[in-house]
């Protein structure tokens, strides 16, 4: 089997297990009263980080343990030449999937997203969508880019939206704008996401691209979701997190100082508790 071939398959078994998520409601997975939820944050292609996160979550011997995936591709530029290389680790947590399907788990991030609408982003005069689909030539091979490209849109459109632990913790890519937030149904992550969802202006697209927070925000959706905390990523964090309003914590992945914060789900947590409990991928070994 060549590599494209394999690289396909593996994108559409991961894609059928994420639709069968059995946690799933709708477009939100609940996570039961025990065991333990990995969020993570933004990767964008790093994948020594991803590697040392699998290592880290150890889940062929740890059956209780979750991990959460999100923002995989669109790497930075590093040097002349540079090949955007991050459906690499795209393929890699498709892989994960295949191989711990009811532990490695994935949240729609607007990356992702822009990538299955091919809607523009532009990264320092670089329109990365476009280098994302050089890049998954240059690796898969042009010959079969086009199945290549919809088995990753297939697989991105299968994504649950976010996630709640039994102890009231909130994890998503992001969290809608607070100028957006009086025309956001919360409702949204109950159902299935339809295309006018994941569209511009959607509901879906709304809590993946919001960056503007507020405490009353966070307050309201709170009560709607009934959750205490939230983890999210989306937001450049050069330390690797940030701490906001009590009841926010911003995880970055991508970098030297990424992190990631492991929740245990039968446990009740402050915010200050729930802070102390993140990790770096520095430190693993």
């Amino acid at each position: 089997m060549s590599v494209a071939d394999s690289a396909i398959e593996t994108l559409r078994r991961a894609t059928e297990l994420n639709l069968e998520e059995p946690l799933r409601d709708g477009s939100l997975l609940r996570f039961p009263h025990y065991g333990q939820v990995v969020m993570t944050g933004d990767l964008h292609g790093h994948r020594r980080n991803f590697e040392k996160l699998v290592r880290y979550c150890q889940l062929e011997s740890t059956p209780v343990r979750h991990v959460l995936l999100h923002e995989m591709i669109h790497a930075e530029p590093a040097g002349a030449g540079w090949v955007d290389r991050s459906v690499e680790l795209l393929l890699d947590a498709a892989q994960w999937k295949t191989f711990f399907p009811d532990q490695v788990h994935f949240l729609q991030s607007n990356h992702e997203l822009a990538q299955l609408q091919d809607h523009e982003i532009t990264k320092g005069g670089r329109l990365v969508t476009d280098e994302f689909q050089r890049g998954v030539a240059e690796i898969l091979g042009f010959q079969r880019l086009d199945q290549a490209m919809e088995a990753i849109d297939a697989f991105i459109a299968s994504f649950p939206v976010a996630a709640r632990s039994h102890n009231g913790v909130f994890f998503a890519h992001s969290l809608p704008d607070v100028y957006q937030i009086d025309h956001f149904d919360p409702n949204c992550v109950f159902q299935p996401a339809d295309k006018l969802d994941l569209s511009e202006g959607g509901m879906i697209y709304q809590l993946v691209w919001g960056r503007r927070h507020t405490p009353a925000l966070l307050d309201k959706l709170a009560e709607a979701w009934n959750v205490q905390f939230f983890l999210i990523g989306h937001q450049p964090q050069e330390m690797g997190y940030a701490v906001l309003y009590n009841r926010l914590i911003i995880l970055a992945t991508d970098s030297d100082h990424g992190a990631f914060l492991p929740v245990d789900c039968g446990r009740q947590y402050d915010l200050e508790t729930l802070t102390k409990r993140i990790l770096f991928c520095a430190g693993v070994p």
